[in-house]
């Protein structure tokens, strides 16, 4: 029988001794407590499993990838990782320079180029730019994990994420929901685990910054503009 390691030998596992960082350093241990504290709770993650985590370049996926890829050293369950980056097809893109991160950790970055954000923006949508690039991204990542096999899907909304999402949904649908830390998708076939969820935004902005984690400027032209700046706006006072 091959297993998962043997079919998939360059995606599977990272080279957790190439992740180096001051484990004593208060940012480090804030995130990976809350963390922890999440996966436990949650039980998101298990012996065996392949998780594709969604990296945007932004700090909240990079720090869960990083996380992610360090627990690999100290923790008795195998798990194998598989970061995937969805291109949205604008021009200053930063694929190259993310996947040249990611081998860092001993991972390939599996890059999927779309054209997501050009029809998103384009004069034949007539649905918010964010929701209809967001829904593309979403769709495109389940066919992804669906490929390679990935059970599970992580994605890097922390705290502050899904009490703005929950403030979204109210103000701008009237709907009283947000995002879930652990949520079976289609009948169980995946299931999305969000590690982060206890993890305060200005706890993981310091950790990006004492680790040096890359700045990728995001091209996007409505990055400025989404409801969920407006909402972060509001709650910030």
């Amino acid at each position: 029988m091959i297993t998962l390691r043997e079919k998939y030998p360059k995606t599977c596992q990272a080279r957790p001794e190439q992740v180096a960082f001051n484990m004593s350093d208060f940012s480090y241990k804030a995130v990976n407590r809350d963390m922890g504290k999440a996966i436990h709770h949650y039980e998101m993650i298990a012996q065996g499993d392949r998780i594709l985590v969604a990296v945007s370049g932004g700090k909240d996926s990079l720090t869960l990838l990083w996380m992610l890829a360090e627990r690999l050293r100290r923790i008795p369950i195998d798990y194998q990782l598989v970061p995937l980056y969805v291109d949205p097809g604008l021009e200053g893109g930063f694929a190259l320079k993310l996947q040249h991160w990611c081998q860092g950790l001993g991972l390939d970055l599996r890059v999927e180029y779309t054209d997501h954000a050009i029809v998103a923006h384009s004069e034949e949508n007539r649905e918010n730019p964010c929701f209809l690039c967001s829904r593309l991204r979403r769709q495109r990542i389940f066919e992804v994990a669906e490929e390679l096999e990935c059970g599970k899907i992580a994605f890097g909304h922390h705290k502050d994420d899904i009490l703005e999402t929950f403030f979204i949904n109210m103000c701008y649908t009237g709907v009283m929901s947000t995002m879930l830390p652990l949520q079976k998708m289609f009948d169980g076939s995946f299931t999305i685990i969000r590690p982060l969820a206890y993890v305060d935004e200005d706890r993981i902005r310091r950790f990006a910054a004492h680790g040096n984690l890359p700045e990728f400027l995001n091209p996007c032209p409505s990055a400025s503009i989404s409801k969920r700046r407006e909402i972060k706006a509001i709650l910030a006072g």
